[in-house]
């Protein structure tokens, strides 16, 4: 943890010592959560320290008997360590007392606990996280190493809690690291929202000369409260309150009585909490936690929320007739034009995307809370009760409005763009253009992927090889009209760059290379990515096809590497290796090498796209002329691929219905993946 804290709080500046502060507060949350506390007390000291107090039921104090540690030094020294006093401790929590709370002290100059459980107040330190009694105050003071409570005094039964104080190790954190008030009293405001009842105090004790600066925080009337504190615009609906809850199976890895990890299928409950509203603004605001942590990136609960609220809004436009059937239906954007939502989930153990809790992981999250909005937005949507009937239409014309709006404004856009795109003299900045401008050599690389683009950079020779990068699968113009090939920004741009129009009007003299080359994965995709290419340049540039100009990289599927070859002196290092362009060439290539007694390393590699080549790879195998293999395509070809893609992708529907039927009859059930 000390040698990489980023894995852990994220970086070593404010942020991360902001979310080392949080993780010992989460875990009072915690005890909040389950109803066990009612106040956290944090306080900022002037000496860069931060203390967390709560009067939660106390970090367990007993010896653990596999490790021979009490409770505190277990779950402050060994990571995942909250889980060993039983599952049953918290049904939903953002924190257990294990990978946050060690993390801290690991990071740690010097931490400091107190907790009161059993009548006695338990004290232990710890310096870098190791156990330990200090001599004085502070993280210079004389530091001795043992394990081990001590009982400093005795206190009521009834009183419980536990007390934490931390000093961040500075050859941890950067020197300018430190604590925002404003971000903590947001977080601190935030979080006593999320918990009804629980009152949080802030106390700043680093300001020099001036009153401490002090605030509490408690909010009885939770999210509702929230929603109403977050929302700055006029009122458009009341505040919608969707609570509901749903069951998932989750198969997790659970330790047998022989210490063996056991996938073992665990029933979770997933409780659902969202208040929502809309207002006169334009802005959106929504928030969203889980067990009380924000995940200021989502993940699947808000994609619940916002599928489930784009799904349920269209079809009741739709049913009130404020959307014709004719109409393209409403989008995210238009439903959450000035909504206000704060949208909660508790689980037990949820799944995040890292330690630092941003994206929320749990699949079955989006299920239920699609299901849970779903079904409550519809009934208030649909609602006969006058009040909320004025409403919920309100709602559905603003909704219809900011549709409008937004095509209004595309309308526009595209008004102003309507100046043809080959008419504009700039080249399209993603070319990688060669410094040759003479036909005979120059050679446009149309390549998938920017990764793929990546290596070819370095592989080319940029005297006569230029690159067009193009994203994924490109419009297929078997079945689109001029106008929306020439809309389409990737047609559009290769069109562009040959530089000598389209159609009727295409001039090949114009051409400004002298050979297009399509560089394409070997696989389905890439064969599938060629063939829309291909189809392209059939129906507008055919006469580069008549002249033989239009090629096919192939790049090889293997790499076998020989290790038992005796290299001569100033041999060259491709000697080495052994490529193959197909299944059938490598189990050639394999038997004949066996024959041979020539051995190769394992397992030979195969290459799943050009991205995974290197630089000199790709050079020695698809680029280099010397060494390169073409393949020119013919008209011939290119109609071939023409008629299939009409075939497949066309208008007619009648002919790819008699193709699917008859080769229903040829296929090998064998070779179908399910």
């Amino acid at each position: 943890m000390r040698k990489r804290p980023g894995m852990y709080i994220g970086s070593t500046d404010s942020r991360g010592l902001t979310h080392c502060m949080w993780e010992i507060i989460d875990n009072s949350v915690d005890e909040a959560l389950g109803n066990y506390c009612s106040r956290v007390d944090v306080v900022l000291h002037a000496d860069g320290s931060v203390s967390v107090a709560d009067d939660g039921r106390g970090i367990p104090v007993d010896v653990e008997p596999k490790s021979g540690l009490s409770g505190v030094e277990l779950v402050m020294t060994k990571l995942h360590a909250g889980g060993k006093f039983g599952s049953g401790s918290y049904n939903a929590s953002g924190g257990l007392h294990g990978v946050g709370a060690s993390v801290v002290n690991a990071l740690s100059s010097r931490l400091d606990v107190e907790v009161d459980r059993q009548g006695r107040t338990h004290a232990l330190s710890f310096r870098r996280g190791i156990a330990g009694r200090f001599a004085g105050e502070g993280p210079d003071a004389e530091f001795t190493p043992d394990s081990g409570l001590e009982q400093v005094r005795k206190v009521s039964q009834k009183t419980t809690g536990t007390r934490i104080r931390f000093w961040p190790d500075n050859q941890i954190f950067l020197k300018e690291a430190d604590i925002a008030r404003e971000s903590l009293m947001d977080r601190a405001r935030q979080t006593a929202f999320l918990i009804p009842g629980l009152t949080i105090a802030v106390r700043d004790e680093r300001t020099e000369g001036e009153p401490h600066y002090e605030e509490e925080f408690r909010f009885d009337g939770g999210i509702s409260e929230f929603c109403t504190y977050l929302a700055t615009d006029e009122a458009v609906s009341d505040v919608l309150r969707v609570q509901g809850s749903g069951t998932f199976n989750e198969t997790v890895p659970v330790l047998d009585e022989e210490g063996h990890m056991v996938p073992t299928d665990v029933e979770r409950r997933l409780d659902v909490d969202i208040a929502l509203r809309w207002g006169t603004g334009y802005d959106t605001t929504v928030r969203s936690f889980v067990n009380v942590i924000a995940t200021p990136k989502g993940g699947t609960h808000l994609n619940g929320f916002e599928r489930a609220l784009v799904r349920v809004i269209n079809d009741q436009l739709r049913a009130s007739k404020l959307l014709k059937n004719s109409d393209d239906p409403v989008i995210k954007d238009d439903t959450q034009e000035g909504l206000t939502a704060v949208v909660t989930v508790r689980l037990p153990e949820p799944q995040f995307e890292g330690q630092t809790k941003e994206i929320l992981g749990t699949s079955a999250a989006t299920r239920i809370v699609s299901q849970i909005m779903g079904s409550h937005l519809k009934e208030w949507l649909a609602s006969t009760k006058r009040a909320d009937k004025v409403k919920a239409r309100n709602v559905l014309e603003k909704v219809v409005g900011a549709a409008k709006a937004r095509l209004a404004a595309r309308q526009q856009r595209e008004t102003q763009r309507r100046k043809n795109a080959l008419e504009s003299s700039a080249l399209p900045a993603k070319l990688v253009d060669c410094r040759s401008e003479g036909l005979e050599h120059s050679e446009l690389f149309i390549v998938e992927g920017d990764s793929a683009l990546g290596t070819a950079k370095l592989a080319r020779d940029s005297e006569f090889q230029a690159l067009l990068p193009i994203r994924g699968k490109i419009l297929n113009v078997q079945k689109s009209s001029v106008a929306d090939m020439l809309k389409n920004a990737e047609c559009a741009a290769i069109l562009q760059v040959i530089g000598a129009g389209s159609g009727r009007t295409f001039d090949i003299d114009a051409a400004r290379y002298g050979r297009i080359i399509l560089m394409a994965d070997a696989d389905v995709d890439g064969a599938h990515i060629r063939c829309l290419l291909l189809t392209l340049i059939y129906r507008y540039m055919r006469p580069m096809l008549e002249a033989g100009r239009v090629y096919a990289a192939v790049p090889p599927l293997h790499r076998i590497e020989i290790t038992n070859t005796k290299r001569k002196r100033g041999a060259k290092k491709e000697d080495r290796y052994i490529y193959t362009y197909s299944d059938a060439e490598l189990q050639r290539t394999l038997l004949d090498l066996e024959k041979r007694g020539i051995s190769w390393k394992e397992p030979v590699q195969r290459y799943k796209g050009l991205g995974e080549m290197d630089a000199d790879q790709l050079a020695e195998t698809t680029m280099d002329p010397s060494h390169r293999t073409l393949r020119r395509i013919r008209v011939e070809q290119a109609e071939e691929a023409a008629s299939v893609f009409n075939l497949l992708m066309g208008n007619e529907v009648a002919p790819r219905r008699r193709f699917i039927q008859d080769g229903a009859q040829e296929l090998d059930a064998a070779r179908i993946d399910a």
